[in-house]
């Protein structure tokens, strides 16, 4: 059976073994291939409802993506949580653990999703009312929502096995189907939008659909194609050491990534006060900002298996070894990723809103300026959020995640409310709280290394 797991590696690097920065950059890239390629399920629906149904459609679709960033980050950190088990137990060859731990993370995420889709939609109102949405863009906005709503157990499949295959090596299938989904889903925004004239309700259920393909591809191809990964019915079981361990996992990371997304979603409640030009632009920006640092981000994963792998195979040196690598690789593409959005913020926001929109377009230039200048701090970020839940503290991950929003949700609504500073103060209370998080990250770190032989 070991074997057999072994196959399922085939396709993607070794993690325990092999080149450092060659095996955690094979890894990777299809990581983050397959995240950009994820973004586009919104990404499309933003520039087709930007260019052919106008700005206020822009808005209430650009605020739902705060909202459903906030909801699915539940789900994704959950999956993570479970991932990082996954990967330990894979770097310590224990598969009938690894079986079972399949079993109870796929129950429990799954009892928690079908919560999650019901209160969302008996909620719906308050939460725009909590968001405050103008009335302009409030209809167009819950219509939007209650189509995009049906995507959200797609999206835990999608994630779930996306998880448990990288967490055994396998990062290309996920690339696969998530880059069929987004084809899919652009196709469907033309054909309900532009053909079918379904306004911002057809950009929903075109990006629903493309969830649901994703989703059940992957559990598919898995269920069928990897019996290594298929759990017996023997393995079907609850044990109290296994439930918890698990959910030490998961919740934790699921609260570090709920947290991270939960403070987002209050800035955008904030943003949404200062009217729909401020709503427009930030909805245009935050697209380029996401797609800018999202390597970093799915690096930031990609490392923290490397290290999970390596931890359950107790390979300390080689974590160490990782870390420097991945420290200098993720500051080497943040440096180039700043120079490129803020030499090129005015064409970047030019693919989502219209020359003439010169207002949405300046404070959209603003924003990215002063977040791209600071995108290291965001890439250090991830890679300490990822270490530290690689190696059994993910309760620091969230302490992590608790600084930088608690910073930046308190800095925001202060500068904000300075006359002379106004929105200006949103954009950069953000970097002000990566930054103090890293600082925080890194002296945590140093604290611990010398009596962790892990570390």
């Amino acid at each position: 059976m070991e074997q057999s797991v072994e196959k399922t590696a085939s396709s993607a690097p070794d993690l325990t073994r092999g080149p450092i920065t060659r095996t955690l950059l094979l890894f990777a890239l299809p990581m983050i291939a397959g995240n950009l390629l994820q973004q586009f399920y919104h990404l499309a629906d933003t520039l087709i409802v930007g260019r052919y149904l106008g700005p206020d459609a822009l808005a209430a679709v650009g605020s739902s993506y705060s909202l459903m960033t906030f909801l699915t980050s539940i789900l994704l950190g959950l999956c993570m949580g479970s991932g990082t088990f996954f990967s330990i137990h894979y770097g310590k060859r224990d598969l009938a653990r690894l079986r079972s731990g399949i079993f109870v993370s796929f129950v429990f995420i799954a009892a928690l999703t079908v919560l999650l889709q019901t209160a969302v939609f008996l909620g719906i109102d308050p939460i725009l009312r909590v968001l405050h949405v103008p009335a302009s863009v409030y209809s167009d906005m819950r219509e939007y929502l209650c189509g995009i709503f049906w995507g959200i157990s797609a999206t835990f499949l999608c994630n779930f096995y996306a998880s448990l295959l990288r967490a055994v090596g396998n990062s290309h299938t996920p690339l696969v189907f998530l880059g069929l989904a987004s084809l899919l889903n652009v196709g469907l925004d033309l054909l309900f939008v532009l053909h079918f004239h379904w306004g911002i309700a057809g950009a929903a259920w075109a990006t629903v659909l493309a969830q649901w393909c994703a989703g059940l591809g992957l559990m598919a191809y898995t269920l069928l194609r990897v019996p290594a990964l298929r759990v017996s019915r023997r393995e079907m079981k609850f044990t109290r050491a296994l439930a918890g361990e698990i959910a030490g996992f998961s919740l934790l990371t699921c609260a570090q990534q709920s947290v991270m997304n939960f403070g987002i979603l209050m800035v955008q409640g904030l943003v949404n006060s200062f009217g729909p030009a401020v709503m427009a632009a930030f909805a245009a920006a935050v697209k380029i900002d996401s797609f800018a640092y999202m390597p970093v981000q799915d690096f930031g994963n990609a490392f923290s298996t490397f290290v999970a792998q390596n931890y359950g195979a107790q390979k300390p040196e080689r974590i160490r070894a990782g870390i420097r690598s991945a420290v200098w690789t993720t500051t080497l593409f943040s440096l180039l990723m700043s120079a490129v959005v803020c030499i090129f913020a005015a064409p970047l926001l030019g693919i989502f809103i219209l020359p003439e929109e010169t207002e949405i377009l300046g404070i959209g230039v603003q924003y990215l300026r002063i977040e791209g200048s600071f995108y290291c701090g965001i890439g250090a970020l991830f890679l300490l959020y990822g270490l530290y839940r690689a190696v059994e503290r993910p309760g620091m991950s969230l302490v992590l995640t608790a600084i930088s929003l608690g910073t930046r949700v308190a800095l925001a609504y202060l500068l904000s409310s300075v006359p002379a500073i106004g929105v200006v103060g949103i954009w950069c209370s953000v970097p002000i709280g990566w930054l103090l998080a890293d600082l925080v990250g890194f002296g945590y770190y140093r604290h611990i290394r010398r009596p962790a032989p892990a570390l």
